[in-house]
């Protein structure tokens, strides 16, 4: 029973990632919804995006306290995560930029061209996953930045601009330059072998724990203040941490 509970909570982190998917496609069923945002679909796609990544992160927790740990499980985990973090935050974007493209070129039908550039996001995500379940290196932290990483942020951006308060956040948010230095900054962080903080506490004490706890400190101030934008500012606090710490370290070695 041990050994399957792991893999029934990276099973329940797939499904999480497919209601995500059927809820944006469901908001943008219709064509003449091209120029009108679906709230309520697209917003309960990013909460269950969210919360597939609450449950990815227990199936591994689980799998480490049960001993259960096993190639099959770590097969799934990768598919239930290019589903979750890869092709759902993919379509959001792919929603973003039709959007764009109406509100630009209200006159003309969609150009599925101008849209292509969303599908590099899932591809990032399945290179990225693939190259970590072929890597024989055992390191403490992350090479490239997580997939899950990248699908929460995706997934916070719907919500807010559902909750803009300024025409400033919907212009950006609707632009598709934005969205493009968007889907090629986050797809080439997934590629690169740059290090990556990992989330893995080693120990109980401060010391070997420090950034993971900072960075729990500033996700509660960020929330506290700032809601759903707090995703995306961790997001660069994230970066930044991972690019000055684990190079300090490196020069330190």
């Amino acid at each position: 029973m041990k050994k399957n509970l792991a893999n029934c909570f990276t099973l329940l982190n797939l499904v999480f990632g497919f209601l995500a998917v059927i809820y944006i496609l469901k908001g943008f069923s219709s064509e003449t919804q091209s120029e009108i945002f679906p709230r309520g679909e697209v917003y309960w796609a990013s909460v269950f995006i969210c919360i597939a990544a609450v449950v990815d992160f227990l199936d591994g927790l689980i799998a480490r306290i049960c001993k259960a740990a096993s190639e099959l499980g770590k097969q799934l985990d990768s598919f239930a995560d290019l589903v979750s973090f890869g092709v759902a935050p993919g379509l959001i974007v792919f929603q973003f930029l039709k959007i764009s493209f109406a509100k630009n070129h209200p006159e003309m039908p969609v150009n599925i061209w101008y849209l292509l550039p969303a599908v590099l996001l899932p591809c990032a995500g399945a290179f990225r996953l693939a190259r970590f379940n072929l890597s024989t290196t055992k390191t403490l932290n992350f090479q490239g930045l997580p997939i899950p990483a990248a699908g929460i942020l995706i997934a916070s951006f719907p919500v807010i601009f559902i909750s803009a308060t300024t025409s400033f956040t919907e212009t950006i948010m609707t632009n598709y330059l934005f969205w493009c230095i968007v889907i090629l900054l986050i797809s080439y962080l997934m590629v690169s072998t740059l290090p990556m903080l990992s989330m893995k506490f080693k120990s109980i004490s401060w010391n070997g724990n420090w950034h993971q706890l900072l960075l729990v400190f500033a996700a509660i101030i960020f929330a506290i203040f700032f809601h759903w934008l707090a995703v995306p500012l961790l997001f660069i606090v994230y970066i930044l941490l991972s690019l000055i710490v684990l190079k300090k370290e490196k020069t330190l070695l």
